[in-house]
């Protein structure tokens, strides 16, 4: 890791450290260490004005790229580009994005740069433009009947990944699919539970993916891509005394993609 130097730019993700010698650190997989810290969950670092961290798993934020824009990529974006890396998304393959928001807006746009032809998936007509203008190949609305139809009636779906907090659509997605087709999981439902039916997972040689946040490097190639203007970060700003009023927005759907506290 290049020296640090006051006045670097610097953004702190999930993985706040990591043990660095386990066989998870040493195989390129440090976002499996079992002994890693998270920024905000066991180590203090979400909502403050200053932190302190670890710098070796603090990421340079390229000049260029702007604390709002810089804030939903160290999160949303190294999980979704994650996602599209573990799903191994190829030129041509058919991509299902289930959840457009502040993750799913992300991955439509990696799935792209990957050479994937997507198909968003939502129930709001508000994020289903937002698909569309990102690049979505396709669009369905899941209220308007099921996806998984629509999209196995025009030949399926070689990876599905699913960013929605809706078991629903977990079970949708993986009906997308067509013979060897992958399906990676990244939303986290609450007490959710996924029946994978044994006879069609082995018939059709399926692949059931779970994938969680990318590593430093993951992110550092995110934030490469972004300051190449191959990437477009659709957020908000909010002050820290309105952090209530964010939540209920959020709860409500109300919100497009993402927000970004500013201090």
């Amino acid at each position: 890791m290049p020296e640090s130097r006051i006045g670097q730019r610097v953004a702190l993700p999930w993985l706040g450290s990591a043990c660095g010698e386990c066989g998870f650190c040493v195989s390129g997989w440090e976002t499996l260490c079992e002994a890693q810290q998270n920024t905000g969950y066991s180590i203090d670092g979400g909502y403050a004005e200053y932190a302190v961290a670890n710098a070796h798993y603090a990421v340079l934020v390229p000049e260029g790229v702007p604390p709002i824009e810089a804030s939903p990529l160290t999160c949303a974006g190294v999980t979704t580009y994650k996602a599209v890396k573990v799903g191994d998304v190829r030129p041509a393959d058919r991509v299902a994005i289930f959840g457009v928001g502040g993750l799913g807006h992300l991955a439509i746009q990696y799935a792209r740069i990957a050479g994937g032809f997507v198909t968003a998936v939502d129930i709001e007509p508000g994020k289903l433009d937002l698909a569309r203008e990102l690049g979505a190949d396709r669009v369905v609305d899941a209220s308007a009947g099921d996806p998984a139809e629509a999209i196995q009636a025009q030949g399926g779906a070689d990876v599905a990944i699913v960013l929605a907090a809706a078991p629903s659509a977990f079970e949708q997605a993986l009906r997308s699919l067509r013979r060897g087709g992958r399906l990676v999981c990244v939303g986290i439902p609450a007490g959710g539970v996924l029946p994978v039916p044994i006879f069609e997972t082995v018939i059709k040689g399926i692949s059931v993916i779970g994938s969680i946040v990318g590593t430093r490097k993951d992110l550092a190639e995110v934030f490469a891509l972004h300051a190449a203007g191959r990437t477009t970060v659709t957020a908000e700003a909010r002050k820290l005394e309105d952090v209530n009023d964010a939540f209920e927005e959020v709860l409500a759907n109300r919100v497009p993609a993402r927000l970004v506290i500013e201090f």
